[in-house]
């Protein structure tokens, strides 16, 4: 299964921020939308993410605020990024080595959308679910042994 796949599933809605939004708009937007990443971009390109990891991280070095500053100064400005044609279970090997809870699909260099594990755990679940009716109406219509008489 493509990554292209999980997409047309799951829709095409994108929240995107730029660099100078500011941190408390984006975790407003972040709440508000009851998602857990922001695509920030600059100019028509790709230039980070914003996750609740790194809000977390802005809350600790703030002591329990997210301060005044702009999703410049806490984003991911180097986020991994998969494509069209990349194959699931290639993605679910880069989420978990490089514990990357949302990964952008890009297209060269136009944005597609985002692929949350969540929706690598759903294809998986959905394909395995896909297979398990499979077998079984294949083992239901297992064709009668004849006996040799």
């Amino acid at each position: 299964m493509k990554v292209s796949e999980i997409l047309k599933v799951k829709g095409n809605i994108l929240f995107t921020v730029t660099p100078e939004t500011s941190i408390a708009d984006a975790v407003g937007t972040m709440a508000e939308k009851d998602i857990g990443s922001l695509v920030v971009m600059e100019f028509g390109e790709l230039v980070g993410m914003l996750t609740f990891r790194e809000v977390l991280k802005t809350l600790q070095a703030n002591h329990g605020t997210v301060g005044t500053s702009t999703v410049r100064k806490h984003m991911d400005d180097h986020p991994i990024t998969v494509t069209p044609d990349t194959d699931l279970n290639e993605v679910r090997r880069i989420m978990l080595e490089k514990h990357a809870r949302y990964v952008p699909v890009m297209d060269a260099k136009t944005l597609l959308g985002v692929m949350s594990f969540y929706d690598v755990a759903k294809a998986v679940l959905d394909a395995q679910g896909f297979e398990n009716k499979m077998l079984k109406a294949y083992i239901r219509d297992w064709p009668a042994e004849e006996e040799n008489g």
